[in-house]
Formats: structure tokens, sequence, C-alpha cells
């Protein structure tokens, strides 16, 4: 007999399990179709995440010549002096997309103001190149922090699902199956019984 309480042997105990079953079996279908899902959503935002990561290693390069030839041109010192991009336009974008009942994001960096005015801007090209180059950096860090936020969220709710789905599969069901084998065996029992009663009382 399974372990967990005294289980009736009737007829109606054994329906109701098996309506029980078919739901949780149900459920369990649904948990790891959305278990797939969310293992190619994670799959489609890891390649997106490589594609980033390469792209920013290849601005990284550049920023690093660029910088390289601004030193060259000011020398250090003078290079820290020279005026800054100003940011304070830019305005991080933020788009959401709704998958299975998470918000996934995307995002860019808008920084499409008015040019700064002329004595705000690096004073030879090798600076504005150097600043140019960080820019696009710093911009594609938004998109890489966009792309991070939605993986956390997608593992954290397949990590979730995952475990739902395998309590389902490897300890709910399996009971219930244990139950359902524990009454049949004794109604089938009780039917002996029955049969063996009945002759009897045919002969008597």
């Amino acid at each position: 007999m399974p372990d967990g309480g005294e289980i009736l042997a009737t007829r109606v105990a054994f329906l109701e399990l098996k309506d029980e079953r078919r739901l949780i079996q149900e459920g369990y279908e649904l948990l790891d179709e959305k278990r797939v899902l969310l293992a190619t959503e994670i799959m489609r935002q890891l390649r997106r995440y490589g594609a980033l990561q390469a792209e920013l290693a290849r601005l990284g390069t550049e920023a690093l010549a660029a910088l390289e030839g601004a030193v060259a041109m000011h020398g250090f010192d003078k290079l820290t002096v020279e005026p800054k991009l100003d940011f304070t336009p830019a305005q991080v974008v933020v788009h959401q997309q709704p998958f299975l009942g998470l918000r996934l994001v995307e995002a860019t960096l808008d920084d499409r103001g008015p040019p700064p005015e002329r004595h705000a801007r690096p004073s030879t090209p090798e600076a504005r190149a150097c600043a140019a180059a960080f820019r696009s950096m710093v911009a594609l860090h938004a998109g890489l922090a966009a792309c991070v936020a939605s993986l956390r969220r997608l593992i954290r709710e397949y990590v979730r699902t995952e475990r739902r789905a395998r309590a389902l599969e490897n300890v709910v069901l399996p009971e219930i199956d244990e139950s359902l084998r524990f009454i049949e065996e004794q109604l089938d029992a009780l039917d002996q019984e029955e049969a063996v009663r009945v002759r009897n009382a045919a002969r008597a």
C-alpha cells in the first residue's frame, strides 16, 4: 500500500484518482511545453549576447587604436583636458516584449541631440575619433545590459518551471500511479471474494 495515509479501495475513489491523474498529466505537459519554449528563447538570447560581445570586442579594439592616436597627437595629459562629449541629451530607449508572462527587453541609446557647440567639441580629428569610438561602446552597452536582463529573467523562470515539472513527473504522478495500482489490486481481490461467495451460495 502506498505511503501517505489510508486509501479507500472503492470504484468511486479509483475514478476520482484517475481524473486527478489526467489533470496533473495535462499540467505536466503544459509545463514541459513551456520548458521547451523557454529553452529555445534562452538559446536565441545567448546567440544575441554572443553577437553583442563580439561587436563590443571589435569596438574596443577600435577605441584603443583611436586612443593611441589621440595620445600620440596631444599627449596623455593634454588629452584629458579636451572637451568631453555630453551625454545629457541621450536617452535609453527600452522596448518591452511579453513572453510567457515575462517582460523581455531590448534597449538602444538614442543620442540624436543637437550637435555640440564648436568650443565644446574635441579640437582635433584624433580626439574626436577617440571620443566617438568610446561613445559607440557606451551605446552598445545599453543593448548588452538589456540582453543580460532578459536572460536572467528567462533563466529564473526556466529553473522554476523545471522544478515544478520534475516534481510532477518524478513525485506526484508516480505516487498517483502507485495508488491506482493498489486500489485496482484491492478491487480485483474484492471481485474474486464476491465471485467465490456467489459460487458457494449457488452450491448450498
